[in-house]
């Protein structure tokens, strides 16, 4: 289960880690693409302080300090937070960089990677970078360590499989049995087994979801109705599990803009005045 996250019907969402080659590609893309900025920069300031009189090498010296933070880590960082964790470099390896969760990195995951991309990029000409990411499992380097970040694929992902739908039969039922939180191994294999049972061998399917459904029968009360074909049960538990997590996180939704608005108020819980 390493490389997906399991949602509530039982899909893994296509987050394989991408490997060490193609990171290291994407990262030498925006190595080069930074350091020709940099350089183009430095050759810019170099010409306008020979040409100013006026300036004297302390300021320059400021100046140039300043340009060259703000060309490692102000526009690492702008690129990754506008474009969700897509730079040239990982554009061009067809990468992207994600929170652990899954979800796109924000402007805080985005500076912590470039701050300490410094050291571990920069300063060290991508060494350290280099032995803890074939250290990690997700091929992790420091900055991704410090953000809760790493580098997943997003080309040559697997088909969506068919869609789950609730048997029209087993609707009363499903919505009003007790489904207890199934293994998120348990609800993959089910998944599965219902994306690619129309290319199994009779045979095969039909065991496969006698046994599947044996086993999941034993996390839902009471049992379906009595002469319910597994794959049938199989859709409905998935597709209720699916509808009671929205509305969980409708719920918790709901309950955070409720508390956001009472933080508004003053004194707290009480009611504005009449105007």
């Amino acid at each position: 289960m390493q490389d997906g996250i399991v949602i509530g019907e039982g899909v893994v969402l296509d987050a394989r880690p991408a490997s060490f080659i193609t990171r290291g590609m994407g990262a030498m893309l925006d190595f080069l693409v930074i350091g020709a900025v940099l350089w183009t920069a430095l050759i810019f300031g170099g010409v306008w302080f020979l040409e100013s009189a006026a300036l004297n090498e302390d300021i320059a010296l400021v100046v140039y300090v300043v340009a060259t933070f703000v060309i490692m880590v102000g526009v690492p960082v702008t690129v990754e937070t506008l474009s969700r964790g897509r730079s040239v470099g990982k554009l061009a390896c067809g990468i992207r960089v994600v929170r652990d969760d899954g979800g796109p990195v924000r402007f805080r995951h985005a500076l912590v990677r470039a701050l300490v991309g410094v050291i571990e990029l920069w300063l060290t000409f991508g060494g350290i970078a280099a032995i803890t990411s074939l250290a990690n499992a997700k091929g992790k380097r420091l900055g991704d360590l410090a953000a809760g970040t790493y580098a997943v694929r997003v080309r040559g992902g697997k088909p969506l499989s068919a869609p789950i739908v609730m048997p029209q039969s087993l609707a009363a039922w499903a919505h009003t049995a007790d489904m207890r939180r199934l293994p998120d191994g348990l609800a993959l294999a089910a998944r599965q087994l219902l994306g690619r049972a129309a290319r199994l061998a009779p045979e095969s399917r039909a065991r496969l979801g006698d046994d599947l459904a044996g086993q999941i029968e034993r996390y839902v009360a009471p049992g379906p109705p009595p002469g319910t074909h597994p794959e049938a049960f199989l859709h409905a538990v998935l597709a209720e599990r699916r509808e009671r997590e929205l509305a969980v996180g409708q719920r918790e939704r709901n309950r955070a803009e409720e508390q956001a608005e009472l933080l508004h108020r003053l004194p707290f819980a009480v009611a504005d005045p009449p105007r």
